[in-house]
């Protein structure tokens, strides 16, 4: 799978997250805005993940149906992905 920009950029947005929430750790910062940030760097990685899985499984299906092949088990592969996620 070729990951796009918009996800390449996600990731490097999250970096610069999680390195802030790093120094907000070393600056001994109060733990409810630690915290605060740290929830939001799991979201914003569960919408990767959706996104990622999500865009996967169209291009999969896309190329499935094309060939006249089943999908069933790309779709039950989708959401066991989207289960361990969680």
């Amino acid at each position: 799978m070729k990951y796009d920009k918009n996800a390449i950029n996600r990731i490097k947005r999250l970096q610069g997250q999680l390195n802030g929430i790093l120094k907000m750790m070393e600056d001994g910062k109060d733990c409810r805005d630690v915290v605060t940030q740290l929830s939001a760097s799991r979201s914003s990685v569960e919408r990767l993940i959706g996104l990622i899985v999500s865009e996967n499984l169209s291009e999969c299906v896309r190329e499935n149906v094309k060939n006249n092949e089943s999908t069933d088990e790309l779709v039950k592969d989708a959401v066991n992905l989207l289960i361990k996620s969680r």
